[in-house]
């Protein structure tokens, strides 16, 4: 497994609008959405989409907003289509994302669940992710520092 972050461009633009998220999870929003902020946020440069690549398979889709007041890099996006769940991308996208954010300065990672997502749950608390005790919009918040 050869899992990467590409940045999404002409050539992948469509596949990521065309990943869908498992049947029933309703936790995360549409990329479509995602990328809609992404251009929203644009000008300030803090928010990167991301296409998650295992070789020159599409496999998923994240995206982080970087927070450079207090140096966190909040992930604001993980989906991973129904057929690559439970393959590790989610894990694995979970430590590239932490390896360049902590490559551009940032010190902690930050990331919030849907309370009853009792998958991201058990996949960020494996990769270091402890709750904080705070809620955000209805979701947990959880950190780890890098």
């Amino acid at each position: 497994m050869t899992v990467a972050l590409r940045k999404i461009d002409k050539s992948n633009f469509y596949q990521v609008l065309d990943l869908r998220r498992p049947q029933g999870e309703d936790y995360v929003a549409s990329n479509s959405v995602s990328l809609a902020e992404a251009w929203l946020y644009r000008d300030e440069h803090t928010v990167h989409p991301f296409a998650i690549y295992d070789d020159d398979v599409l496999v998923g889709f994240a995206m982080t907003h970087d927070d450079w007041d207090h140096r966190i890099c909040d992930i604001w996006r993980i989906m991973i289509p129904e057929e690559y769940v439970n393959h590790g991308y989610g894990s694995h996208t979970l430590e590239l994302l932490a390896q360049k954010a902590k490559a551009a300065g940032m010190v902690r990672l930050r990331l919030s669940y849907v309370p009853g997502n009792a998958m991201a749950e058990h996949v960020y608390a494996k990769a270091g992710f402890t709750a904080t005790g705070e809620i955000d919009d209805g979701e947990i918040v959880m950190e780890r520092p890098l």
